[in-house]
């Protein structure tokens, strides 16, 4: 794009030594020359009207369009054309002819208002011609690297898509691999799970029957306080002496009450206990107890479970059985330890078949996250020729005196304090934003973090040609709307020859 702003004609940086004198108007360009032949009638140039040609320049308008009055400010909307001999020619309004300011550089629209005006013409284009040369070759150099973006982005993508290719045909090995190894996992952890549910159902079994004893010999001793006479009875003035039995909760404990507790007899035996009991064991207070009440706050050590983590942990205890005599005692020890061995087999062939399926699914999903990751990047638009590819996955800062501008072009901007603090999204990658005939000279990025009481900020970055790759400014336009300029090579168009003529008369061609 910069490129081509400056394709204007160079050929008219004229200052030779010895300038040809051109008879016309005062304030008309060459081009225009014809339509004002001295001698003949002027037609104005929008065509309203003819007058006498002693009429042009006369400090009157006659035409609506002012062009009777090209070196005078005689007509508001008229203007003066600015020869510049040296430099470049110019229009000026009329209305500043002869207003004591010089606007051309060759001094000649003070013509007549006694300003002392100084010729620039020839520094001015001196100074332009040596800002075209460094354009010029900063132009040259960034179409060489960009052709080298290009070869080298072309190589890219190609290794990209092979890398594809080669990641889609392994992913779907790896996919059959972890399919055959759930299997195995699967039947490896059958014989666990067996083992597991087998040990759990030998370990409740147990417990049932330490709960059942435990709930015998709390009852034996409960029966043995209660008898105060040791006659082999509870009665029922035994057991009103404890009134935590009282059903209702009232603080009195009747006989009546008492009766309905010991199944509706007056006493009970050992066996008849045995059957009651129930009706006293869970507000029963042994003697024991109330003498020590914090042992009242304190649950009985219960018989621990085994630890159930995870499936792959194994079990601490063996199975447990009942002996009927010494002999079965032995064969049990027998089957308990092979039992034990099964158990630990199964387990380190599950553990290891568990082990084989995750790591085939870990290879799984870091095959998925490179096939998404290179589809990701191939989905972008890197430009014509590809020669914005380069710029993925870079970022570019520009520190100001406050802040910390980024660029990761295709990704987001964002900005930070330069003295700390957190940092704020200006927009993440949208689209191409340029002018239909050179849409790639121009980024925008959008739905950035929300202003406050205001829209999401934005920033529009413009691209221009340069050797190297730089944010050169940052501003904020708008509110919440930010403006980046950054240089690439990959913009840079193929420079064509002009003909500049010197001063000196000499001629050069320069590539623009």
């Amino acid at each position: 794009m910069l490129c081509a702003q400056l394709l204007f004609p160079l050929s008219l940086f004229l200052g030779l030594s010895a300038t040809v004198e051109v008879q016309r108007p005062r304030g008309v360009p060459l081009s225009k020359r014809q339509f004002y032949e001295e001698g003949k009638p002027f037609t104005c140039l929008d065509g309203s009207r003819t007058v006498p040609f002693d009429r042009v320049n006369d400090d009157y308008c006659d035409c609506k369009d002012g062009s009777d009055e090209p070196g005078t400010a005689a007509c508001p909307n008229g203007s003066f054309h600015c020869t510049n001999a040296g430099h470049r020619p110019a229009f000026i309004p009329s209305s500043r002819i002869n207003d004591g300011i010089c606007d051309c550089c060759d001094t000649t629209d003070e013509y007549n208002s006694g300003a002392t005006c100084k010729n620039t013409c020839r520094e001015m284009g001196r100074r332009e011609r040596e800002s075209l040369q460094k354009l010029a070759e900063i132009t040259k150099e960034g179409f060489l690297l960009k052709q080298q973006l290009i070869e080298e982005a072309k190589r890219k993508k190609e290794e990209k898509q092979s890398k594809l290719t080669e990641l889609q045909a392994g992913k779907r090995d790896v996919e059959e691999k972890v399919e055959a190894l759930r299997t195995v996992k699967e039947t490896a952890e059958q014989p666990e799970k067996e083992a597991k549910e087998r040990h759990l159902k030998a370990w409740e079994e147990q417990k049932a029957v330490i709960r059942m004893e435990k709930d015998k010999a709390k009852m034996a001793e409960a029966f043995l306080e209660l008898d105060d006479d040791a006659d082999g009875y509870v009665s029922v003035a035994e057991l009103q002496s404890h009134a935590e039995l009282d059903p209702n909760s009232d603080g009195s404990l009747t006989e009546e009450e008492v009766q309905g507790l010991l199944g509706g007899a007056d006493k009970v035996d050992t066996s008849s206990f045995e059957n009651i009991w129930g009706n006293l064991k869970d507000k029963y207070v042994s003697e024991s107890q109330a003498e020590n009440p914090s042992s009242l706050e304190t649950a009985p050590e219960e018989t621990k479970e085994p630890v159930t983590d995870n499936e792959s942990e194994p079990y601490p205890e063996d199975d447990i059985g009942v002996e009927e005599d010494d002999e079965e005692e032995e064969d049990d020890d027998d089957d308990t330890h092979e039992d034990f061995e099964d158990k630990v087999r199964s387990f380190f062939t599950a553990q290891k078949a568990r082990d084989d399926f995750e790591e085939s699914e870990r290879a799984l999903r870091e095959i998925d996250d490179q096939v998404k990751n290179i589809e990701k990047e191939l989905s972008f638009d890197f430009g014509p020729s590809a020669e914005f590819t380069y710029l993925y996955s870079q970022c570019y800062e520009l520190t100001t005196s406050e802040y910390i501008y980024k660029i990761c072009p295709f990704n987001r901007v964002s900005q930070k304090p330069k003295f700390g603090g957190s940092e704020t999204n200006l927009g993440s990658w949208g689209s191409w934003a340029g002018p239909d005939d050179n849409k790639y000279t121009v980024m925008k990025y959008e739905h950035g973090t929300g202003c406050w009481q205001g829209p999401s900020r934005s920033t529009t970055v413009k691209l221009t040609c340069g050797k190297e790759t730089t944010v050169t400014s940052t501003s904020e336009p708008s509110r919440c709307e930010y403006l980046m300029e950054f240089t690439t090579p990959a913009v840079c168009q193929e420079p064509l020859p002009v003909n500049v003529v010197h001063v000196d008369g000499h001629s050069d061609h320069v590539e623009l």
